[in-house]
């Protein structure tokens, strides 16, 4: 999975663990704990875009406050340490991917899911929307440009075996994080990796014209996109007011969206620019409405997919996966 890089990309400078370079969040320096009120700290997957719209409103609102908690939000210094940094306990919560999650437990990280942020695919194969990949066949004998193996490539073999492909007829090309740019000077054929709600809209912006082929209606079981992973002996307490307080943002976003991007945008100066505003409309029907409830089924069903795309090997429990952190042990 992969975002398009903002204008924060200067807080991967950051070290680890730094305050959110972020104005408006009140988090350029750490305050000072509250007694009243409970830390808690939560590590973001990339730097503060439309998909985080719940939990910077959730504090911009006062939602934490009232859910007696002070939540420190920081984007990663890098974005591939955020789950590490749960798992070594220097944070309560972290951002993450239901995909990475099933992996990164089956290497051994003392992880589980707690709660859902963003609940639908954002990942998507993006093609040039007029140019010669007009169907998933049309892919044979073209390249495709990722920028991180694994899980991608499983997406890849999985939607190329739905119209009767395989990895061999295709070639895989390593083109970093540069995805739609790839694609628009025509290097690749096809990227997998785009987020349907961001590089579509890149590439619009840059004067291209991109579509989608969607993971879910080629062959992938359905998955939560973004998700909040914590250890295993998490404290419920705290997490449950912290989902219950993003349950309430998600609530307000759907009911006053306007209002809502104004409060957000107003957080950072790059967050009203035509891409985020546009971004944050089209990931506003994705958030979880109910960020505690857990699908058992679709768990179960993606730890099925990657041990048959040999990811990973005996599938397991869901129990050990993710929790619902207010259902009953």
């Amino acid at each position: 999975m992969t975002r398009i890089a903002f204008a924060f990309c200067a807080a991967l400078a950051a070290p680890a663990l730094a305050p959110a370079l972020v104005p408006g969040l009140a988090l350029a320096e750490t305050p000072a704990t509250e007694p009243d009120l409970q830390p808690l700290t939560l590590i973001l997957d990339w730097y503060v875009n439309p998909d985080h719209a719940p939990i910077i409103l959730a504090q911009e609102l006062g939602y934490f406050r009232d859910a007696g908690l002070q939540v420190e939000i920081i984007p990663p210094a890098d974005p591939s340490e955020p789950p590490k940094l749960v798992a070594a306990g220097q944070a309560d919560l972290a951002v993450s991917y239901q995909p990475q999650l099933h992996l990164q437990v089956h290497e051994g990280l003392p992880l589980i899911r707690v709660g859902t942020l963003v609940a639908t695919p954002l990942n998507c194969l993006m093609v040039d929307a007029g140019g010669p990949v007009q169907s998933l066949g049309d892919l044979k004998g073209k390249k495709i440009g990722y920028s991180v193996s694994g899980v991608e490539s499983a997406v890849m073999v999985a939607m190329l075996g739905s119209v009767g492909l395989a990895a061999a007829d295709v070639e895989m090309v390593n083109v970093n994080w540069s995805l739609t740019p790839a694609l628009m000077t025509g290097q690749v054929d096809a990227v997998i990796g785009a987020f349907r709600n961001f590089e579509l809209t890149q590439m619009r912006l840059a004067g291209g014209n991109g579509r989608c082929f969607y993971p879910e209606e080629a062959g992938l079981p359905a998955y939560d996109e973004l998700i909040y992973v914590a250890r295993p002996d998490f404290d419920p307490g705290p997490i449950n007011r912290f989902l219950a307080a993003t349950e309430r943002a998600t609530s307000y976003m759907i009911n006053h969206p306007e209002e809502a991007y104004a409060r957000f945008a107003a957080t950072a100066p790059d967050l009203s620019d035509p891409l985020n505003a546009q971004a944050f409309l089209d990931t506003l029907p994705r958030f979880a409405h109910s960020p505690a409830a857990l699908d058992h089924g679709r768990y179960a069903r993606f730890e099925a997919f990657l041990h048959e795309a040999g990811l990973i090997g005996t599938p397991l429990p869901v129990a050990d996966l993710a929790r619902d952190p207010g259902a009953a042990p």
